[in-house]
This record gives structure tokens, sequence and C-alpha cells, in this order.
């Protein structure tokens, strides 16, 4: 289980990103961090600017609320979501 942690402003999870993949979608676990196959590419930001709004999408809320609070430029990132708690979090992914 992929561990969800509370923020003073809402709720961070760790993910691996698989950039330039056939589809955008979560593929799995991989210790402790959730798998994310992107369609976009590693350049210039295209591929944290497609897993923000992959976030916002699947989450329901608005690209404002997603943020990558570490991990700017690695495969390992940290995704910080505001005004949802770690629960509305898990519900949301299905995990």
């Amino acid at each position: 289980m992929i561990p969800i942690r509370n923020t003073a402003v809402g709720a961070s999870f760790a993910v691996k990103i698989h950039p330039r993949a056939r589809k955008t979608a979560v593929t799995g676990e991989i210790g402790d961090a959730l798998k994310v196959s992107l369609t976009a590419p590693p350049l210039e930001g295209r591929a944290n600017d497609a897993c923000i709004e992959f976030f916002a999408k699947l989450l329901k809320v608005p690209r404002s609320s997603i943020t990558i609070a570490s991990g700017q430029t690695s495969r390992n990132k940290v995704i910080a979501v505001a005004g949802l708690s770690a629960n509305a979090v898990r519900e949301r992914l299905g995990i």
C-alpha cells in the first residue's frame, strides 16, 4: 500500500514516472511509490505538466491544487494535493 501523508494544506504521496509511454495511466506500485506512465517526453517540463494535469483530472481537483513538491528533474517525485485529506486521496485513487 502506498503511504499517503497528511500535510498542513492537504496530502502528499510518492510517484515514479515513466515518460514516453503508450498511454497515460497509473500502472502499479514500485516500493512506496505509485507507478505512473505518461505519454509526454521528459523535455522542457512537459512530463511534469502532464503529471500535474493527469492527477488533477484523476483526483477531480483544480490543476492549481496539484504541485510537485520534490523531484522536478527526477523520475521519482512527491506529489502534493492541496485541499484533500490523505483518506480522500486514497479513495479517489482507488487504492
